[in-house]
């Protein structure tokens, strides 16, 4: 008789090497992490092969892993096709999510495209903007989710992480050691107001290099190696990276980002990307928690079991 491979276990398979891991692959899953360790084993126990190595920090794939993971791609986009084109249940609908500008790669067209696949029927209207005028947006019902780089989480705020703010110029460049210092940030950058106050208190003379409201000059600025920015560590602009000045520049602290969901939607989709985003965003435990469906409310469990049986 022939036997059937598992396609829940062949996309735990492809979940975690895309994830590098159990945990975030357990999150973009909805499942528990030790629901996704136990099929990855029976996968390797039906097959007789082991497909990752383990002795690593991060999980990477056996020459065996990597030839399943190609037939597991191509089977599971067949699945899915197959469920797309013969049931009506996709999801119609309207997202509206807002994220700050500095922080939109690179999670976010990874997340978008993601969804797009698993909900061709919806839409999510990104809004790219300031933390203060998301904030804004927020209050006034205009947005059902937005992310925020902010000192702390605020009403109905949930922290996702604490990274730091670093100073950010050219490759090679050396703006960084002219005085006065050159900057480029654009009027109304969150980032503006703490660099600019770190470098008084250190007694460094600085100078703007850009006016106006224009990101994308402020940019090719910084990368013309004409002035430096300051950008949260993980989310640099193309072409730029975080100058290793030693004590030359200010040290300019953390921030948190935080995640806001007004609660307007419900159901398995919004549920599905806001724990997309707490799994690209957040810290290792925020991960764990949203894989494991403790992020505030039962929905996680219930969406669990329903993700499960329909695969």
């Amino acid at each position: 008789m022939p036997r059937n491979l598992d396609l829940t276990a062949l996309r735990a398979l492809a979940a975690v090497a895309d994830a590098g891991g159990v945990t975030r692959a357990a999150g973009l899953l909805n499942l528990t992490q030790s629901a996704v360790s136990m099929q990855i084993k029976r996968l390797e126990e039906g097959l007789g092969q082991s497909f990752f190595n383990r002795a690593q920090r991060r999980l990477s794939l056996t020459p065996e892993g990597e030839q399943l993971l190609a037939y597991a791609r191509r089977m599971l986009e067949l699945n899915d096709e197959v469920l797309l084109r013969l049931t009506d249940t996709a999801f119609e609908g309207e997202i509206r999510l807002g994220v700050p500008h500095d922080i939109v790669y690179p999670a976010i067209p990874r997340i978008l495209k993601a969804m797009a696949a698993e909900y061709p029927r919806l839409r999510i209207n990104l809004v790219s903007c300031f933390t203060s005028k998301l904030k804004e947006g927020y209050s006034r019902g205009e947005f059902d989710v937005i992310l925020t780089t902010e000192g702390a989480p605020g009403p109905g705020g949930e922290r996702l992480a604490t990274r730091r703010l670093v100073w950010v110029g050219a490759p090679d460049g050396i703006a960084w050691q002219q005085r006065p210092l050159r900057l480029a940030f654009i009027e109304t950058c969150f980032f503006r107001p703490i660099a600019q106050a770190a470098l008084n208190a250190a007694g460094i003379r600085w100078e703007m290099a850009v006016g106006g409201e224009s990101e994308q000059v402020a940019e090719a600025t910084v990368t013309a190696d004409l002035s430096v920015t300051a950008r949260m560590e993980g989310a640099l602009p193309q072409g730029a990276v975080e100058i290793d000045g030693a004590n030359a520049l200010p040290d300019l602290g953390k921030l948190d980002i935080c995640l806001y969901d007004a609660g307007m939607q419900r159901g398995e989709v919004v549920d599905r990307l806001l724990a997309q985003l707490r799994c690209a965003y957040g810290d290792g435990e925020c991960c764990r928690r949203a894989a494991a469906g403790e992020t505030g409310s039962e929905r996680y469990d219930d969406l669990a079991g329903r993700l499960t049986a329909a695969q």
